[in-house]
């Protein structure tokens, strides 16, 4: 049995006229199958899925094409009948979690909500099987988790549940839509071993929509690459990453953050997915592309089939060329050595964080554990310290602990140093003064940028309460300069957070960051939710500005990739404590607890 989809079209009707969201896209996935869908935010993965659930949005349709589950035309049943296929022989597991769980319900009954929906298990039998599943997705306590409510998990919970609520009616195949990007490493192998095993057991067929290349190198048993609504390169996984051929599949490849690129810049691709409202003459990756060719702005190229098995869209292949490009991994600058220590701008000592517990009238108070237990780190001029561990460790909590973040909603103690002046006793201009010089990128810049407001807006208001000695025209002068700094045109200062891709509005964060001139900004997984390339830009970002400004960073990540390329020094976090810290080089070739041994074992790699 298996999943053919043949030349389906998507189209939406969008504010700015119509969206091609995909244009013949053909694709099959088998039974005890991993096909991996790979591209950047824009492509159409998620409209794909989307039109293989029958879940697209109200002003999305298909246009043209078919989509066949063991022969039956899915796109043509009744819904009554298309019911019974979600869930129970196609099940999907969505991007964001947190708008896929019911709030008013707890997690164990929308587990079992599942399980009796598409299996004969009911009561206490299918209650039985939800811990079962909360326990085989890495939720701790499950049988007593499976009371609390979506809210009082974090995201990576969040996302587990979602994923054993999928599970656990055992569909044939599985859609999964980003299924661990919010997840930690250690977490994320288990959920993948999970997967495995299932396809195993039952033989079920897994479409994998992922931007971790890593991942895919790890599972996926054919890869289809897709960019601005079709599909560009179909191979063999070991193929795809060994010889990609696609001028795209190439650079995406180079753009991977790891210790072999240190100290050099990584092949970031330049522009973003052009809008699919746009009317296409020639190849869509062309403006972006660097091997373009005259040929390329107005003949459409078409996907030609390369032997042995594997289909390419580009004008290079036209005439039977075969292997054009060369491997992803030549001309990779040396690591270079560790560089000498520097004087110490950060300095944390014991550092403690209790939150306060919230008892009511008729419940005495009872003291809670700590979050962050007796913290020690340092953070020297124009140093990277990388802050490692599983969600739920207390690495964010310990960088608004840093940030100041906590005054009033929890119980502080310890000692931090901040250019020889003690954080926690500043109070009132004191105060003030230092929160310019350390600043905050969140993980979730949609959710940290005021939706109201215009991006000189969300840049100035920084300005206007820290540097009150900037006139508008020197605010203005300012703002301009981060706009070019950060890769932003003029005419984003009058638009809306909305407007914007995740990779801008990130940089946008950055920007508000760096408006007030800081010397220690804390990036808390600040590329985590990002495509490949605009991690590249990202991470560019931050090395060019550390080398010009001497600005160090508390980078909050559980992305090891990305602690390889831009750490000098990492702090690894377990249940509150530091297990273990020092050079960056060291700790990830000769880790010394196992903890740590462990959690560099669970990276996936692409090779």
């Amino acid at each position: 049995m298996a999943i053919e989809v043949d030349d389906l079209h998507v189209e939406l009707d969008g504010d700015a006229g119509l969206v091609r969201a995909i244009e013949a896209l053909h694709l099959s996935l088998r039974q005890g199958e991993t096909f991996a869908l790979v591209g950047e935010s824009g492509c159409g993965k998620s409209m794909t899925a989307l039109a293989l659930m029958r879940l697209l949005p109200e002003n999305g349709q298909v246009t043209r094409g078919s989509v066949t589950l063991g022969g039956t035309e899915l796109l043509s049943l009744p819904e009554s009948r298309m019911r019974a296929v979600r869930g129970g022989r196609i099940g999907m597991i969505f991007q964001e979690p947190g708008t896929s769980l019911n709030p008013v319900m707890t997690i164990g009954d929308q587990v079992v909500e599942s399980i009796e929906a598409h299996t004969p298990l009911r009561g206490d039998a299918a209650r039985a099987k939800a811990v079962s599943w909360l326990h085989r997705v890495g939720i701790p306590e499950p049988a007593r988790r499976a009371a609390d409510y979506p809210f009082q998990l974090s995201g990576g919970q969040k996302q587990r549940v979602m994923i054993a609520m999928t599970l656990a009616a055992e569909p044939d195949f599985l859609v999964a839509d980003e299924p661990t990007t919010a997840l930690d490493v250690t977490i994320q192998a288990q959920v993948l071993d999970l997967l495995r095993s299932l396809q195993e057991e039952q033989g079920m067929g897994l479409l994998l929509i992922t931007h971790d290349l890593a991942v895919v190198a790890g599972m996926a048993h054919r890869v289809a690459l897709m960019y601005a609504g079709q599909i560009v390169e179909v191979a063999e996984s070991a193929d795809f990453f060994r010889s990609p051929q696609h001028p795209y599949a190439h650079l995406l490849l180079r753009a991977l953050p790891d210790a072999r690129k240190r100290g050099g810049r990584l092949a970031a691709i330049p522009g973003t997915v052009p809008a699919l409202s746009a009317a296409f003459t020639g190849c869509r990756f062309a403006p972006r592309c660097d091997r373009v060719m005259p040929d390329c702005a107005h003949v459409a190229p078409v996907l030609l089939p390369l032997p042995p098995d594997r289909q390419v869209r580009c004008l290079l292949f036209r005439d039977g060329a075969a292997a054009v490009l060369p491997p992803p991994t030549l001309a990779l600058p040396p690591v270079p050595p560790p560089r000498a220590e520097a004087e110490p701008l950060l300095e944390v000592s014991g550092l403690t964080v209790r939150y306060a517990p919230r008892g009511g009238w008729l419940r005495r108070s009872v003291p809670t554990a700590p979050v962050v237990d007796d913290v020690t780190l340092s953070i020297g001029v124009g140093r990277t310290l990388a802050l490692v561990g599983e969600s739920g460790s207390g690495k964010t909590t310990t960088g608004k602990a840093i940030v100041q973040l906590l005054r009033g909603q929890a119980e502080v103690a310890g000692r931090a140093t901040f250019a020889g002046r003690d954080l926690f006793q500043l109070q009132g201009a004191a105060l003030r003064e230092v929160r310019g010089a350390i600043q905050i990128v969140f993980q979730d810049p949609f959710s940290s940028l005021n939706p109201r407001l215009r991006v000189l807006d969300l840049l100035e208001e920084g300005l206007i309460a820290l540097r009150p000695e900037l006139d508008a025209a020197a605010r203005r002068a300012r703002i301009d300069e981060l706009l070019e700094r950060v890769g932003l045109r003029p005419d984003s200062l009058w638009r809306y957070p909305h407007e914007f891709s995740g990779g801008q509005r990130q940089r946008i964060a950055i920007a508000r960051a760096l408006a007030v001139s800081p010397r220690l900004i804390v990036c808390d997984e600040p590329t985590s939710a990002l495509d490949v390339s605009v991690q590249a830009q990202i991470l560019n970002l931050l090395r060019d500005l550390q080398h010009e400004l001497r600005v160090s960073y508390l980078f909050i990540t559980h992305n090891i990739g990305v602690v390889e390329y831009i750490a000098d020094h990492i702090a690894v976090m377990r249940q509150g404590r530091i297990e273990e810290t020092g050079p960056a080089q060291e700790v990830l070739a000769h880790p010394r607890t196992d903890y740590t041994r462990r959690l560099l074992a669970a990276v996936p790699r692409v090779a």
